[in-house]
């Protein structure tokens, strides 16, 4: 433990991954964004080990993220819509992502109107329902066990999301320097 020099009282070490950045009054902002760093490179590791054995190796995690929302609800999506969800500016890596897709079978694209829509194949849904069982089968049993209520999970899920869009209003700061 750490001293705080002004009033004696015990700091605990903060687990950070640029002490320089947790220096002042950003301490605990730091230790959030390491545990996004550490837990973004867990959830990519998981899906795409969770794609292979539904069927589907060498995929990336934009691509399985790309896939599961073009699946979802079972409706056509545009690129921008689906840049939109998974908050992507870059449209270029989401179109490569669908190509890579349709090559697999995994999605197909349709013109409406001037419009490309994507939707998923029948070899897309059987994929995303074996990847839901091996999900079911490997995370949710240690889900179940963890000691955190559904209403603390939601609760994290709302932070999270309303941090994203702390950070998204902070790029667009930093772009303007």
């Amino acid at each position: 433990m750490a001293r705080n020099k002004e009033n004696g009282q015990a700091e605990r070490e903060r687990l950070v991954s640029s002490a320089h950045l947790a220096a002042g009054a950003a301490g605990e902002l730091s230790e959030f964004e390491f545990g996004l760093i550490i837990a973004n490179h867990a959830f990519q590791r998981w899906i795409v080990r969770c794609m292979a054995a539904a069927g589907y190796p060498g995929l990336s995690p934009l691509d399985v993220l790309v896939f599961h929302r073009v699946n979802h609800r079972g409706s056509a999506k545009t690129l921008a819509d689906i840049c939109l969800v998974l908050n992507v500016e870059d449209t270029h890596t989401i179109s490569y992502s669908l190509k890579k897709l349709e090559k697999l079978g995994l999605v197909r694209g349709a013109r409406q109107g001037k419009e490309k829509t994507f939707t998923t194949t029948g070899e897309g849904r059987e994929t995303c329902e074996r990847y839901r069982d091996i999900r079911e089968q490997c995370l949710l049993s240690s889900f179940q066990a963890f000691t955190h209520s559904e209403s603390d999970i939601q609760t994290l899920a709302s932070l999270i999301r309303a941090l994203s869009g702390l950070y998204d209003q902070a790029a667009r700061s930093a772009a303007t320097l």
